[in-house]
Formats: C-alpha cells, sequence, structure tokens
C-alpha cells in the first residue's frame, strides 16, 4: 500500500512541480518584460494581477513536493531526544493534524471557488476568471494532503513495504 501511495504522490508531484516551475517562469519573463517596458513608460497591462495569480498556483504546487522531500522548516531539537517509538508517534500526529488542516483549508477554497464560478467574478484589469486558480489552490492542498497522507501511514505502520 505504501508503495503505491509513493508511486501516486511522485507521478501527482512530478506533474505539479511542471505546472508550478511553467508558471514561475511566466512570472520571470513577465517582470523582465515589465521591466523593460517601464523604462519606455508603457507597462505590462495586468502584470499585478498574473503575478497573483501564478504566485498562488507556483506556492500551492509546491506544497507537496516540498513536503515529500522534508524541505518545510521542521523543529524538531526536542522530540530527537525521546525514545524512537514516540518520535514516531508525535510525528504521526503532526501528520494528522496537518492533514485534518489542509482537509479543511481545501474545502474552503473549493467553497470559495464554488461561489466564484456561479458569480462569474474576473480580475478587475485583464478580466481573467478567477475560479481556475482558485481549483488549483485546491488542488495543491490536496496534494499536499496525501503527501500528509502517506506520511502518516508510513509512520504508524513502520518498516513495512519500505516505511521507516
Amino acid at each position: 500500500m505504501i508503495a503505491f501511495l509513493d508511486k501516486i504522490n511522485a507521478h501527482a508531484n512530478r506533474s505539479l512541480v511542471f505546472i508550478g516551475g511553467a508558471c514561475l517562469v511566466g512570472m520571470i519573463v513577465l517582470t523582465c518584460a515589465n521591466i523593460l517596458f517601464r523604462l519606455t513608460w508603457v507597462p505590462v497591462q495586468g502584470a499585478f494581477e498574473l503575478m497573483g495569480l501564478f504566485g498562488a498556483v507556483v506556492t500551492a504546487f509546491a506544497l507537496g513536493p516540498t513536503q515529500r522531500q522534508k524541505g518545510h522548516v521542521c523543529a524538531d531539537v526536542l522530540v530527537n531526544t525521546f525514545p524512537v517509538n514516540i518520535q514516531r508517534m508525535l510525528r504521526a500526529l503532526a501528520n494528522l493534524i496537518g492533514l485534518a488542516f489542509f482537509a479543511i483549508l481545501g474545502w474552503q477554497v473549493v467553497k470559495i471557488g464554488a461561489i466564484l464560478f456561479s458569480s462569474g467574478e474576473v480580475t478587475e484589469t485583464l478580466r481573467i476568471i478567477y475560479y481556475p486558480f482558485t481549483f488549483a489552490v485546491a488542488l495543491g492542498c490536496a496534494d499536499m494532503m496525501l503527501v500528509l497522507f502517506t506520511d502518516f501511514i508510513k509512520e504508524v505502520l513502520p518498516d513495512k513495504e519500505g516505511g521507516r
């Protein structure tokens, strides 16, 4: 089961990193273009809007892959002094709390996306619809939940199918 979840995580994270990376490259190109065009007093219209929308996608799509690589900040100085079984229990509890947090967050973001979908709200300058970006953030939360669930299973079922 853990190997299966790891495969799903790897595939999902690879896809999200690719999309997030494309958005990040778009942000870089847009920033450079905006700087160059400002020299001629003609800034790129909607640059602020696009940076916000792409920034949300980049951030949300980086959550799961960063968690999978254990790249988030972790202050475990105290936890490392406990016996291994207690450390594993505390990591499992932290993963469970994180899973609950991102489940609630994702659910609320989906509710906001549904409201934006039904209202047809668009950005002010470029008239881009909001809801796809909102649902993209929810997708990032769902990916984070999958990674946290896999980490939780690895802590609860250690030394089985490649656990800790």
